[in-house]
């Protein structure tokens, strides 16, 4: 969409809307330089793990996928879940798919989504 004057009430609107204001860069704390990770010397010691989530659910009812990556060799699992499932349900999983077959990893990485800021993976 377009029209005359678009940019003019584009900007009008932004610097009367309060969170417009409350999102721009400058009330934002600064996030700091990225840090390189380490290179893992043994497979599955250290890992990593994210959650693909708003998948239409199967048959048997999962509608998300749990993905734990090797980051050493870059191998995958990819878990059929459903988004609902509790810590204790993915530590079940976590034991019989990754645990079961690798070993425990000295280290995860993850974007500290709720299930993964649980007490359990400290």
């Amino acid at each position: 969409f377009w029209w005359s004057g678009m940019k003019r009430d584009v900007a009008t609107f932004v610097a009367r809307c309060l969170i417009c204001q409350q999102v721009k860069i400058e009330h934002q704390r600064a996030s700091g330089l990225l840090q390189q990770l380490d290179i893992p010397i043994w497979k599955w010691d250290e890992i990593s793990m994210d959650f693909v989530t708003g998948l239409p659910q199967t048959q048997r009812r999962h509608d998300a996928i749990w993905i734990v990556v090797d980051r050493l060799t870059k191998s995958a699992h990819f878990l059929p879940i459903r988004k609902d499932y509790s810590v204790s349900r993915l530590t079940e999983i976590f034991q019989q798919e990754i645990v079961r077959l690798h070993g425990t990893p000295s280290a995860i990485v993850s974007d500290r989504d709720p299930h993964f800021a649980s007490r359990f993976w400290k």
